[in-house]
């Protein structure tokens, strides 16, 4: 048996008390802790000569803490002495925030680009000769669709390639250029190559917006900077709304709404230019000066010691080289990338753009016969929703705003369906679907909007996380393109009210899934995480 004594002071116990795990009573007093190994076990005790009862109570706390239980589970065959104390949080004098917003801006092109089309196609249309040609019309669509799984997937390679910062920079040229040939287009070949290339470009945002974030993020909120990811979508979406008003005045006006893309596309270039690497990737590519140098860009000089050190602990024994595209699908990995592959299917498969697509005739329905007003409507619902998420996401958890999103989502549905069937509902119809489609877009953007993308980079390992990231995404993209294609045949065969019964299904199919597959990640460090729930080598 062997022990170790770690001395907490005053200060630290103020620092641990602000934390939860040290009750009021034990600040001015001062406790030591005693790490004792025994038959392969760690045990926490605590003892001082002036606290008294006091010292069973932080016992019995450190005992239940999810803390103490990663260290026991970091204890290995060797000496106890190993084991890292606990952590007393460093005020950090960095900051990520302008790095944050930089790379959201890839979020907003994400956004901007699903959402100008619908505004102005019917407009492009008639200046490109296709007005009556809907399969043209479709292919404009979907081309994004397209060149967006293409670029999901290449994202992951070349982050893990290149790094982040240098990824960023190449996306913005697929971005730009897509965006001015669609600005410039006269005739509808170029108007879908420059679809094609936005969407690739969009495609490979969608990966390394969310990754990029989650490794410069400190742990204590991650999940605040994790969500501002959809926030930006949900802004870029209502952006190329309101750059549709002048439409109606100038029908022209269209090639203005695609080429004022070109701005934001040049400015994440140049403000990723001047932002600092993941220090998480310079570490796995052997960079350790330069990881330490981004960590005091990122977080001040007062916190390289305690980033270091949890990055050399969740590479400790490892020499493996990044993980190849099959590995993902190996008995090792396959368990925990499932979970992000199905979290994309759940999130598409629950009828999200069915129900923005159906929701200008559900206003209509209402009395409300503006599709302007109407898609004010649902994108303010949107951001309305990722704003309180982005609150929640480090207090609730990520794991039951998901829960609670689903839920929400499944009721809107059941409401929706309702609405169209139920006869004694048939004087407030209209009202009910208005209702439950807000209800319904609110209820995504709490959770099951804005969650996955946190979380995946959360629960990957580094081995893995650009890859896996990237699987997952393409998921989306691949359900998406194949929701789009096939929604109308299924609505003109089964009916809407049927159809909206099976998302609901669907939701509550998530509620079970994730109530038995998703942890939560709340609080935790990436290298604990990935030390907690990882499969070993």
């Amino acid at each position: 048996m062997e022990a170790s004594v770690y001395t907490v002071n005053t200060k630290s116990c103020f620092s641990l008390h602000s934390r939860g795990i040290l009750p009021r009573s034990a600040i001015g007093v001062g406790c030591s802790l005693r790490a004792t190994k025994r038959n392969n076990a760690l045990r926490l005790s605590c003892g001082s000569t002036s606290m008294g009862r006091a010292g069973g109570r932080i016992q019995s706390l450190f005992r239940s803490s999810a803390k103490a239980r990663l260290v026991r589970a970091q204890a290995s065959e060797g000496d106890v002495e190993n084991v890292a104390p606990v952590k007393i949080p460093v005020k950090s004098s960095g900051s990520v925030l302008p790095y944050v917003g930089i790379a959201c801006l890839g979020a907003f092109l994400f956004g901007y680009h699903l959402g100008v089309v619908n505004g102005a196609l019917e407009y492009l249309a008639k200046d490109l000769g296709i007005a009556e040609n809907t399969v043209l019309q479709g292919w404009i669509v979907s081309t994004l669709l397209a060149g967006a799984t293409v670029g999901s997937f290449t994202g992951g390679s070349l982050a893990d390639k290149f790094g982040r910062t240098k990824t960023f920079i190449l996306d913005a040229v697929p971005l730009a250029v897509g965006a001015f040939l669609c600005a410039t287009a006269q005739n509808i070949e170029t108007m879908i190559i420059g679809r094609l290339l936005a969407g690739i470009g969009i495609g490979v945002s969608s990966a390394i917006v969310p990754l990029y974030i989650s490794e410069i993020s400190p742990t204590e909120i991650r999940g605040t900077l994790g969500s501002v990811n959809q926030l930006f979508i949900c802004i870029g979406i209502l952006a190329a709304l309101v750059a549709g008003l002048p439409l109606a005045g100038n029908p022209l006006w269209w090639r203005s709404m695609f080429g004022v893309a070109l701005i934001p596309s040049v400015l994440l270039a140049l403000g990723m230019a001047f932002s600092p690497e993941s220090p998480r990737w310079l570490y796995q590519q052997g960079r350790i000066s330069d990881a330490e140098v981004s960590i005091k860009r990122l977080y001040g000089k007062e916190r390289v010691a305690e980033v270091m050190r949890d990055l050399d602990a969740a590479g400790q024994g490892s020499t493996e080289q990044e993980a190849g595209w099959f590995d993902l699908f190996s008995s090792r990995y396959w368990k925990i990338v499932s979970v992000g592959v199905a979290l994309f299917l759940f999130q598409q498969l629950a009828g999200i753009n069915a129900v923005v697509y159906y929701s200008t005739s559900v206003f209509r329905s209402a009395g409300i016969t503006s599709d302007v007003a109407a898609s004010a409507l649902v994108g303010a619902a949107n951001v309305f929703g990722s704003t309180v998420a982005s609150s929640l996401m480090d207090k609730q958890g990520r794991k039951s705003l998901l829960l609670t999103s689903f839920a929400g989502m499944a009721a809107s549905m059941l409401l929706l369906s309702l609405s169209f069937t139920w006869k004694a509902l048939a004087p407030y119809s209209g009202t009910l679907a208005v209702l439950g489609t807000v209800l319904y877009v609110l209820s995504f953007s709490l959770g099951a909007g804005p969650v996955p993308a946190l979380l995946l980079p959360e629960i990957f390992s580094s081995r893995i996380r650009a890859k896996a990231v990237a699987l997952s995404l393409g998921m989306h993209w691949i359900s998406n393109f194949v929701i789009g294609l096939y929604f109308l045949s299924v609505v003109t065969k089964f009916g809407i009210s049927t159809v909206y019964l099976g998302f609901a299904s669907v939701c509550l199919l998530a509620v079970m899934y994730i109530s038995g597959h998703v942890v939560e990640t709340k609080g935790l460090s990436l290298e604990e995480i990935e030390r907690a729930i990882s499969p070993a080598a």
